[in-house]
């Protein structure tokens, strides 16, 4: 017996019989697939583990995600990449594999991407075929429609773990060592401003959610976010804000530069940006200047320096000012660079921590404290430092 010939057939027969106009609850939905799994046996008989399976995908088609649902309930799944309705690929423990799963066809997909933006009062077509927005769970999603994505629509979606990850889940992972979270807390609770880069699926946004359980629980804390994500551990005193996308008339939008300008007076202790991708780095460096201390975000860069030019060209996107004087700003703003990777392996690693130390000419003038060592001359993998903290100004605070 054929479970995909079986699972169609039914499928049918409960669109048939199905009135889509009135609002039916899930309980009714189940028992009309049971009641539906149970006619079809009686010709081709089915054992329990069938009909048990038949009843969880049919249940997904018609009232979730459809083949989607079952990758969202796999926990150790972090990506689900979806090219067109019969082509499933997911990253697991690391590594990307071609799911056999497809979608049946590509009105479906389409039909549980409008279900996944709708839930969110977002808008996606041929006229606006780009949406960045997130599931119920807080996993990120961005998707690209035809006639943009060639070849069929197009779903990317990063998951996140349910349980926060802490710098000690870390050391467990083998992203860092205990010398180096012993380091981290320190800096954290002296509030030292520190931004995160990496590639993407580095671990950016995993590894700032770590840093924030160093934060003090009676403090202030403003999350400030694209698509909110972020788990800060520990805050009670948080107020998350969310960007806003303009609607089909191009009006309403509320960037991340204009949270971040707002939040100066929402009197922050720290004020924490998922990440700098444009002129609102001008703002995050502003912030940083003025008061607000042990603020944190993240960046796209393939290292420390190339953190600092990717930043400099933001801050041009929003003001044109000498590069001299950004460079200043950066040196002023950011006292610690955090820069994170992925081995060929696929694991996640912190390779760099560099303090920024000032200006040495036209320069910002780097002093990098740890940096892992892969596989050198044979002593296996492990993180070497390179050098002891120059600016421990604010570090005295709690080391007194």
């Amino acid at each position: 017996m054929d479970l995909e010939s079986a699972f169609h057939t039914i499928e049918s027969r409960l669109f048939d019989s199905i009135d889509v106009s009135i609002d039916i609850d899930d309980d009714a939905i189940m028992d009309r697939i049971q009641e539906e799994i149970c006619l079809y046996a009686r010709d081709a008989p089915l054992d329990v583990d069938d009909r048990i399976r038949l009843q969880r995908e049919l249940f997904n088609s018609l009232r979730k995600y459809d083949v989607l649902s079952e990758l969202l309930e796999d926990d150790d799944i972090t990506e689900i990449m979806i090219n067109g309705h019969d082509h499933i690929f997911i990253e697991k423990w690391g590594k990307v594999v071609k799911t056999e799963k497809t979608f049946s066809s590509r009105e479906k997909l389409d039909d549980v991407i409008q279900q996944i933006v709708g839930a969110n009062n977002q808008v996606i077509n041929e006229t606006n075929p780009i949406v960045d927005t997130r599931l119920s769970d807080g996993s990120r999603v961005n998707i690209v429609l035809p006639p943009i994505a060639i070849d069929g629509s197009v779903m990317s979606i990063r998951r996140f773990s349910k349980e926060p990850i802490t710098l000690k889940r870390l050391i467990e992972l083998n992203s860092i060592d205990e010398e180096i979270k012993d380091f981290l807390g320190q800096l954290i609770r002296a509030k030292y401003n520190i931004f995160i880069s990496g590639g993407t699926g580095s671990g950016k946004t995993t590894f700032l959610n770590a840093l924030t359980e160093h934060i003090p629980s009676d403090e202030r804390v403003i999350t400030i976010e694209d698509a909110a994500e972020l788990q800060v551990i520990g805050i009670n005193n948080l107020v998350r804000l969310e960007a806003r996308r303009e609607n089909i008339e191009g009006d309403l939008e509320v960037t991340i530069r204009d949270l971040v300008r707002t939040s100066l007076r929402m009197r922050p202790n720290r004020i924490i940006v998922g990440e700098c991708r444009g002129a609102e780095a001008i703002e995050v460096l502003q912030a940083c200047n003025t008061g607000h201390d042990g603020s944190l975000s993240t960046g796209h860069a393939n290292s420390s320096v190339d953190m600092i030019s990717r930043l400099e060209t933001m801050v041009l996107q929003g003001m044109e000012i000498p590069v001299m004087a950004i460079r200043k700003q950066i040196a002023s703003a950011i006292d610690i660079f955090i820069h994170l990777g992925r081995l060929p392996t696929g694991e996640r690693k912190l390779l760099e921590i560099s303090e920024v130390i000032g200006m040495k000419g036209e320069d910002i003038k780097l002093n990098k404290l740890y940096e892992f060592d892969y596989e050198s001359k044979g002593k296996g993998s492990r993180w070497l430092k390179r050098s002891d903290l120059q600016n421990t100004e604010k570090l005295s605070r709690i080391l007194k």
